[in-house]
């Protein structure tokens, strides 16, 4: 007997079990119908091609899909799309302004922040949410207040340097 790997038969990957979402993402409000169970990463991700968000370990535990939702740094992989119906959220498509990069941007390139650069769009709204939230004043508190966001490949001394750069001016 031939396995059926078809979902449709499922009740539960049923259409009429998906919920209308309306986001505002990197300025621009949208739609979308999604399963209860999918998560804003793949929201963004696979319904809106936006694939700057990276899916690391998809259990928020490297920080490769943080994005700003109403301005706060939140993990996407552990937030469904639908709990955030109503939110705006800003991807890393979404940090430069009229052409211009924004100051953490232009830092990560020059202070050389990230190798692969795999985590470097989480690493960079995490940190522009860190700075937005005031919390951290010092080297070792912007150390603190990133250490959720993991780079394997070891630039965590460039990106701690770009951050404070920015920091530093924005005083």
């Amino acid at each position: 007997m031939e396995k059926d790997n078809n979902y449709n038969h499922n009740p539960l990957y049923n259409a009429t079990n998906a919920s209308l979402v309306n986001l505002t993402i990197n300025g621009k409000h949208t739609q979308i119908q999604v399963q209860p169970w999918v998560s804003l990463l793949d929201a963004i991700r696979d319904h809106h091609n936006l694939t700057g968000t990276k899916k690391g370990c998809d259990h928020g535990q490297c920080g490769a899909c943080t994005v700003l939702c109403d301005g706060k740094r939140i993990l996407s992989c552990l937030s469904l799309a639908v709990m955030k119906d109503g939110s705006e959220i800003t991807t890393i498509e979404g940090i430069a302004t009229d052409g211009e990069l924004h100051p953490l941007q232009a830092a990560f390139i020059e202070h050389d922040a990230f190798q692969c650069g795999y985590c470097t769009p989480g690493q960079i709204c995490s940190a522009i949410g860190m700075l937005q939230e005031g919390k951290a004043t010092t080297r070792e508190e912007v150390k603190e207040q990133m250490s959720g966001n993991l780079c394997r490949c070891g630039a965590n001394t460039n990106i701690i340097d770009a951050i404070m750069e920015v920091k530093e001016k924005s005083l």
